[in-house]
């Protein structure tokens, strides 16, 4: 069966999302031009309707919820709380797709297979089984027309954007919903999935503490992945564990994140607790490689710069490394915005001390304040283009810092940060990144701007 994009599986994915997602959207937005309505009642409405669906729609509004000025407050805060709560598919789909991806015989090829799903996500559910080796294994199958779907999806999208310009023209989101395409169209290949896998374990075989799992690539296709199994529990089950236990846990995720980022210039743009597991030595299972973001070089030099020009006060270096971002066009005014932006997200690394990431006793809240904030000033200021790679890395960052303080972590995270970027290079990092993506049979990153 055809699973790629066609009109048939878009209009049916409109009947489901377009009555729902954009109605509630477009009552949002009349509400703001008018003054009238209640926006707050109509964007908690989207989130019950997109709550039960499966697909990209769950993702984009997960990751637009995370940057600031992308979508109206209202929508954000109530977007932030999406989980993907759908039911798994059944039996019978699982079969026909079995047999679709490994052929008739699929059985003979598993020891067992377990015929209820253990994990049911956005874009697939992933089912147990065990090798003829007798290896556990984890099965990853993607729900059909997934393809179609991403498209209308990002259909809704131009239209929830379309309508949000009508009144609020602070932030382009032109490189946002692009960057949002090429993401999620990436990730219903697990083929390039198998070879993200493939990246990280390189990347990170220094790090013993973090484990992956290993592709079993003759069970394995574009639609169906299927690794080693890796056993561990939930991340918050840790959350009343000893402060050391917790302490090393968070120090084990930092390293996993920031090692990739800061010697391959690549990280994990999926960051949430579900793509976590603690092994029994407090070792960390990373799992999930479908959303992976490569940066250019000198987009990883403008985070160190931007870093040591806050350390530093050094405002000129400042703007050097905005620009490196991709960021154009910036005032005097606007520099001084996005200052406040990257002051809360840089704010635990720049402090040489042990300290919990919302150390200051704010609220849980207080990102979100602090992008309305931003949002404001951006708005009486003019049209901000926010550059393709800021997407995943804003969304990134904050989820990572959203781990750390459900565990309440104490560390000192300058210092973590510090041994990081120690020695930073562009040339040296695009060399090693370059060579891990060739072993990987990954491309180079390619960028909005067109900046290598």
């Amino acid at each position: 069966m055809d699973e790629a994009n066609t009109l048939g599986g878009r209009l049916a994915r409109y009947a489901r999302v377009g009555g729902t997602g954009v109605g509630l959207a477009a009552r949002f937005a009349g509400a703001r031009l008018t003054g009238g309505g209640d926006a707050t009642t109509a964007a908690a409405q989207l989130r019950v309707a997109l709550g039960g669906l499966k697909g990209p729609v769950m993702k984009i509004a997960q990751i637009l919820s995370t940057v600031p000025g992308a979508v109206p407050e209202e929508f954000a805060r109530e977007l932030s709380q999406l989980q993907a709560d759908a039911p798994p598919m059944g039996w019978p789909f699982v079969k026909r797709r079995m047999k679709a991806e490994l052929g008739a015989d699929w059985e003979t090829k598993f020891a067992s297979f377990d015929r209820e799903a253990s994990a049911a996500a956005s874009l697939g559910q992933v089912h147990r089984a065990v090798a003829h080796d007798g290896r556990a294994l984890a099965c990853k199958l993607q729900y059909p027309d997934m393809a179609s779907a991403v498209e209308a999806d990002l259909g809704q999208l131009d239209v929830l954007f379309g309508l949000y310009r009508q009144f609020d023209r602070s932030i382009d989101t032109g490189l946002i919903r692009g960057e949002l395409a090429d993401r999620l169209r990436e990730e219903l290949d697990y083929t390039r999935e198998a070879k993200h896998l493939a990246l990280y374990r390189e990347m990170l075989s220094g790090q013993p503490a973090v484990c992956l799992p290993e592709v079993m690539p003759d069970l394995s296709t574009a639609r169906l992945l299927t690794m080693t199994w890796l056993t561990g529990k939930p991340l918050l089950s840790y959350k009343d564990a000893s402060q050391d236990e917790r302490n090393r846990i968070a120090e084990t995720l930092f390293r996993a994140w920031y090692w990739p980022l800061h010697h391959y210039g690549v990280i994990h743009g999926d960051p949430h607790l579900g793509n976590y597991a603690v092994r029994d030595d407090l070792g960390i299972n990373l799992l999930d490689f479908g959303c992976i973001r490569v940066f250019p070089a000198r987009f990883i030099g403008g985070v160190v710069d931007l870093f040591h020009a806050l350390e530093r006060g050094d405002d000129a270096l400042a703007v050097d490394a905005f620009e490196r971002w991709g960021f154009v066009g910036l005032s005097r005014e606007i520099i001084d915005t996005l200052l406040i932006w990257a002051k809360f997200l840089y704010g635990p690394l720049l402090d040489d001390r042990v300290r919990r990431i919302d150390d200051e006793g704010r609220p849980v809240d207080y990102g979100r304040e602090t992008a309305q904030k931003v949002h404001a000033r951006l708005k009486q200021l003019g049209t901000v283009t926010v550059p393709s790679e800021f997407v995943f890395m804003d969304r990134a960052a904050i989820g990572l810092g959203g781990v750390f303080m459900h565990l309440r972590a104490e560390r000192n995270w300058h210092r973590l940060f510090g041994e990081m970027i120690a020695g930073h290079d562009d040339a040296a990092l695009a060399a090693r990144q370059k060579g891990a993506l060739d072993r990987a049979g990954l491309a180079p990153p390619a960028t909005a701007t067109g900046i290598a």
